[in-house]
């Protein structure tokens, strides 16, 4: 792979998925895409650029499928959830009258972390009879999207994360693979989306997962991610992100949920009100 194609490659990853990849990322490239030109019967990255570069629009999106992280398991992190789970009776009270839930999972993958938030609401069942709870998993991969629907998991992947009496209680064998009951898979809804694009249309939402995801964006594009998603959520809704990731330095739209590591609350009317990522900065600076 040349110097240009690596460019070419760069800034096509940033425009389509908000992907910021180093200078020092090659062999990342390299070891997603060379497999990736082998089965498009191409001789390598080199013929691969080409390609894209004459309009290939499908191949182009099996290049951003295939640069996209799909690592995920059954409650990763642990944390997250259990603080979900502190909150929930909380989060029920303040909706009694309306007696509805929004969850949205916004990088899901292939369905483990909203599929955990589900099993997590279906052990909670009595505080939720008859409520309509909706779970919306998004994601820019059409692939992962699919396994996610179908509810379909190795061994492997049962085992990484997910306690053995919701194995048993949740999920039928067949064969090799488990398969989620169509009830927890009935809760989720998927949506193919992408960060970058128009939100609005979603709605809002009391709870949204963000986690592993921003870390591959940019400092302005992480802004302007969490202020479009601050519009979403609900005045007293909850944000979780990653172990490794933290609203600190980049936008004060969200500030720290107490006691709760890795979840933050909306912070003021100004925030939700949606000014641009560099007004935001404006504020921040002004009340310091």
């Amino acid at each position: 792979m040349t110097p240009l194609d690596y460019e070419y490659l760069r800034k096509l990853l940033k425009e389509r998925s908000g992907l910021d990849l180093s200078a020092d990322k090659q062999y990342l490239v390299e070891s997603r895409l060379v497999p990736l030109a082998r089965r498009s019967n191409l001789a390598g990255i080199p013929e691969l650029v080409q390609k894209m570069k004459g309009g290939a629009e499908p191949l182009t999106s099996e290049v951003v499928e295939a640069m996209t992280t799909n690592e995920t398991f059954f409650f990763r992190d642990k944390i997250p959830f259990d603080h979900l789970k502190e909150l929930l009776p909380g989060l029920a009270q303040a909706r009694a009258a309306r007696r509805s839930l929004r969850i949205w999972c916004a990088a899901s993958s292939t369905g483990q972390e909203p599929y955990s938030i589900a099993m997590l609401l279906k052990e909670m069942t009595a505080l939720f009879t008859g409520w309509r709870i909706e779970i919306v998993a998004t994601d820019l991969s059409q692939a992962v999207l699919e396994k996610s629907r179908a509810g379909l998991f190795s061994q492997f992947e049962v085992q990484r994360g997910l306690p053995i009496q919701m194995l048993v209680k949740y999920f039928v064998q067949k064969g090799e693979l488990w398969q989620l009951n169509a009830d927890i898979r009935g809760m989720v809804q998927h949506r193919q989306l992408n960060l970058l694009q128009d939100l609005s249309h979603l709605g809002t939402f009391d709870v949204i997962f963000c986690r592993n995801v921003l870390i591959y964006f940019d400092q302005d594009t992480k802004a302007g991610i969490f202020a479009k998603i601050a519009r979403m959520l609900e005045p007293d809704g909850v944000l979780a992100l990653g172990a490794a990731e933290s609203v600190v330095g980049i936008t004060n739209v969200f500030r720290p949920y107490p006691d709760r590591r890795g979840l933050y609350q909306p912070s003021s009317a100004v925030a939700r009100a949606g000014a641009a990522p560099h007004v935001l900065k404006a504020v921040a600076s002004a009340a310091r």
